[in-house]
């Protein structure tokens, strides 16, 4: 390899750390969020049960626009980890390959499994907690449009 092109691997390879970081919090996240969203959905099932929503709208008594900009904030880093942990997946899958691909180019078999193994591992679980974050995302959206629109619907009754 070329000096230029070293550079560029040695670059590279100081992104594993953080991207791997990334998806560690990722994943956390998407748990946290997946705990979150089954005491939400326990807690739907109970009579009485009043939204945060409902809750934002009775202790600020703001507008539609104003309530689908509240929504938009809490679904916010649910989108963001759902969007962006595949692309990490991405980035922490290729940099080690690298190294794989020179390992296998010399017959090292131990060098390629190392690095394959950290590849894989953080390709799955990025897409685990994507996939989490995703399904979260998917039924709070749904859980606070039908919150707003009985929100809009109370509003013209009154």
């Amino acid at each position: 390899m070329t000096m230029f092109e070293t550079g560029l691997y040695e670059i590279a390879r100081l992104f594993l750390l953080p991207v791997l970081l990334l998806i560690l919090l990722a994943l956390i996240y998407s748990f946290w969020s997946l705990g979150r969203f089954a005491m939400e959905a326990w807690q739907r099932r109970r009579p009485g049960y009043v939204s945060p929503l409902a809750v934002h709208h009775r202790q600020t008594g703001c507008a539609s626009p104003d309530l689908e900009l509240w929504i938009v904030q809490h679904l916010e880093w649910l989108r963001i980890v759902a969007r962006s942990a595949p692309m990490l997946g991405l980035v922490a899958t290729m940099i080690p390959m690298g190294p794989a691909l020179l390992a296998l180019s010399r017959n090292e078999a131990q060098g390629v499994g190392e690095n394959m193994v950290v590849a894989f591992s953080a390709v799955v679980l990025a897409l685990v907690s994507a996939s989490i974050a995703f399904f979260v995302l998917t039924f709070r959206r749904r859980w606070l449009l039908q919150e707003l629109r009985r929100i809009e619907i109370a509003r013209e009754a009154a």
